[in-house]
């Protein structure tokens, strides 16, 4: 290793040098909603595409979650046009990330398409040379209630069969002359109530956070000079439709708003909070700082690379312009399809279901896989998109704070795995038979059981992004301390059932039975888990020292870290390698937690002196050699990464961003999950950037597994609220930019 000291400062009058991406282009018209281009901003994510002479965008919007927790799509809108699009030598759709707009241009015609990052309002926008009229088109597929089949129930939580006879309920529609206005409106009872009654804590329904009752979400659509043509009815992709057709007057230019709005409560609420957004539309000065909250974006971090890692950096920025359509949400991005699912029968011929479907539900967060939807934020600086995930979990700590003391009869928040937005499991994967006796606080389900640890990352995200990007964290630390407090509590409770000692003779708790995630199984001391409590911990800890917290709560903390076992080792051919536990019953799923401590936990990397025991799990354990892959949220690009293997990082991560299988190359998918795969895009995010930067006791290394060969620009975040920005151009490292520039000193070249 050698250590560089170059420093070269650049200063720029608009974005820093790079910071500008790309447009995204395309020359041809689309066959379906397959091909669609991503669009949004705020909370707000649309799908475009020309087809046979028509606009259409689907919109979706998070938090839009039905009776059953389905995350339902707002709906479909067509723009027709008396000459059709696609027809001139000059088409083009275009998807200008710097400003965050899509652009559909043919002959003279322009249509600027782009979502107010601040308010729930899409605009598009219509300038020609020629005068010409518009159709202007709402579809909706819920203009009846809608019988879910078996295979469709995977769209709600209910998973593997709906109640018989259930529905997704019709929406309702109001139509003037010169606008629409569609809503869905939840009834009071709904799959949160089965759950509670299920999960035997309906005693406490009144004061559990819910948040699907009564909700009603939905919106507007309204333009210049609109005239109401009727109605008509159609099928696309398998799905039949009502559509209601506006005409406009013959113009140069047109203007259509789409407004949304989303509530609890009665009608007359959500029409107050739809009818406050449209007076508080200002077209010119909303597309002003709309742009400039994308050129910010673009501004805080990049990277561009050369060579056969170009394609590689073009995907990982089409992905993070996905990620930025819902920075500013409520709720968090999706894993399995975000913002930005379309038509299920273009997935798998095979799901004749509606647009709103998608596989693992809509409102159960798979904590697995979320996660690797938010870890990358840390580095690319986007702060303000991790707070939704953040904010999920303080929502729902009260439901999983009282899950411990109506079951167990102590303190801590017990989350689970695959979490439902109001903080209990799902309903399917809870048990729908279960033993009588059985702990009604327990998953009865081979893969959930025992599987509590996933909360411990995003805990641990909260501290870096407060040690990264300065966010004031301190509202989350009581979830924090809570989420730690479980794990003393619960398996000191455990230990109590089995026998008078609390601790073993080490003195450290029993983690027992155990997980390591859903594949090592009644596992003792699972490795995954104990090396994600010392972390947190330690950084709790960290975090109240330097918050000059209460003494008697830093000793509480101290002494539990001092409790908390470590991982546990096994020798392989002669090489001494980390175990997934100390022991373990069968082997679940393909998760290879022993590199747990790797990522996310950190405990091993470069610049550590324990790395060849990692590098020897990687190379020599059965279950890591047969478990590596890149398909959804499989890591090996990661663990290749953070090991320093600078052959095997680009082997996986080329592996691992080779375009999608759609026209649109960041949207993957399906793997695991659904289409476009958001957790494929995260996992990708993380490996690629642990390539360029990592960093190990204060020392931040630069190109640590990057090929010396290729070409690349990078400006990404760390510790300390540090920025570099770096390039390697034909061989030659230039160290751009750090801010602070104290932190140059703890530069290290790899």
């Amino acid at each position: 290793m050698v250590r560089f000291f170059f420093l070269f400062i650049s200063v720029f009058a608009f974005l820093s040098l790079g910071a500008a991406p790309e447009d995204y282009v395309w020359n041809t018209p689309s066959r379906n909603s397959s091909e669609s281009m991503p669009c949004g901003g705020g909370s707000i994510g649309l799908n475009v595409w020309v087809e046979k002479g028509d606009l259409y965008f689907y919109v979706s919007r998070s938090g839009c979650f039905d009776a059953n927790n389905t995350l339902l799509k707002t709906g479909r809108f067509r723009l027709h046009f008396d000459k059709p699009l696609g027809l001139s030598d000059n088409f083009s759709q275009i998807l200008h990330l710097c400003d965050g707009n899509v652009v559909v241009r043919d002959g003279s015609r322009v249509i600027n398409i782009w979502v107010d990052v601040f308010k729930p309002v899409i605009h598009v926008d219509l300038n020609s040379k020629q005068k010409n009229e518009v159709e202007y088109s709402y579809e909706s597929w819920r203009y009846r209630d809608r019988l879910i089949g078996k295979r469709e129930s995977f769209q709600t939580s209910y998973k593997f069969g709906v109640p018989p006879g259930d529905v997704t309920a019709k929406d309702h529609f109001e139509v003037k002359n010169n606008c629409i206005t569609f809503w869905h409106q939840n009834p009071d009872s709904t799959v949160f109530d089965a759950t509670v009654d299920q999960q035997n804590l309906s005693a406490y329904k009144h004061q559990m956070y819910n948040p699907l009752s009564y909700l009603i979400f939905g919106g507007r659509m309204t333009g210049e000079n609109l005239r109401y043509q009727g109605t008509y009815k159609g099928v696309y992709c398998n799905t039949d439709f009502q559509g209601w057709k506006y005409l406009s007057d013959v113009s140069r230019h047109h203007h259509l708003d789409i407004v949304l709005a989303n509530n609890q409560g009665s009608l007359k609420q959500w029409n107050v909070v739809l009818e406050k957004t449209i007076g508080n539309i200002h077209s010119g000065e909303d597309w002003k700082e709309t742009r400039l909250w994308w050129h910010q974006w673009w501004q805080r971090s990049f990277i561009e690379a050369g060579g056969k890692f170009s394609s590689v950096s073009r995907n990982y920025t089409l992905f993070r312009y996905m990620l930025g359509c819902n920075a500013l949400s409520d709720w968090p991005t999706k894993f399995n399809g975000g913002l930005f699912c379309f038509d299920p029968v273009l997935v798998d011929t095979s799901y004749t279901f509606t647009p709103d479907y998608r596989r693992w539900g809509g409102g159960t967060y798979t904590a697995q896989n979320q996660r690797l939807l938010y870890w990358p934020l840390i580095k690319s600086g986007d702060y303000d998109a991790l707070r939704s995930q953040l904010d999920f979990y303080l929502r729902i700590f009260p439901n999983a704070k009282l899950r411990s003391h109506v079951y167990w009869k102590h303190d801590g928040a017990a989350f689970t795995e695959q979490l439902e937005n109001f903080g209990l499991p799902e309903y399917d994967e809870y048990g729908k038979k279960r033993p009588a006796g059985f702990d009604p606080g327990l998953q009865y389900n081979a893969w959930l059981e025992y599987t509590w640890d996933t909360v411990l990352e995003f805990c641990q995200m909260a501290f870096d992004a407060s040690d990264a990007g300065g966010m004031n964290i301190s509202k989350y630390i009581p979830w924090i301390e809570s989420s730690l407090d479980f794990f003393d509590e619960h398996y000191s409770y455990l230990a109590r059932l089995r026998g008078c000692k609390l601790l073993d003779s080490e003195g450290h708790i029993a983690i027992y039975p155990g997980s390591g995630a859903e594949t090592f199984k009644m596992a003792y001391n699972p490795s995954s888990t104990c090396a994600g409590l010392r972390r947190v911990t330690s950084s709790l800890i960290a975090y109240l020292e330097k918050e000059s917290a209460d003494t008697t709560v830093i000793l509480k903390y101290k002494k539990l870290l001092s409790q908390w076992p470590d991982i546990s080792y096994r020798e392989i051919n002669g090489h001494k390698v980390i175990a997934p536990a100390v022991v373990w019953s069968r082997v679940n799923n393909t998760e290879p937690t022993m590199l747990y401590p790797v990522f996310p936990w950190h405990q091993f990397g470069v610049g550590k002196d324990s790395l060849d025991i990692a590098v020897n799990t990687w190379k020599y354990d059965p279950y890591v050699l047969k478990f590596k892959g890149i398909v959804g949220w499989e890591q090996a690009n990661i663990w290749a990464a953070d090991l320093g293997l600078t052959d095997d990082a680009v082997y996986w991560n080329l592996l691992k961003w080779k375009d999608g299988s759609y026209r649109f190359p960041a949207f993957f998918g399906p793997g695991h999950d659904w289409s476009p795969d958001c957790n494929w895009g995260g996992s990708g995010m993380i490996g690629l950037q642990d390539m360029l930067l990592q960093e190990t006791d204060g020392k931040i290394y630069l190109f640590p597994a990057w090929p010396k060969n290729i070409d690349v620009h990078f400006k990404l975040h760390c510790s300390g609220r540090t920025t570099v920005e770096a390039t390697l151009k034909d061989g030659k490292i230039i160290i751009n930019q750090i801010i602070p520039s104290s932190r140059l000193s703890d530069i290290i070249i790899r």
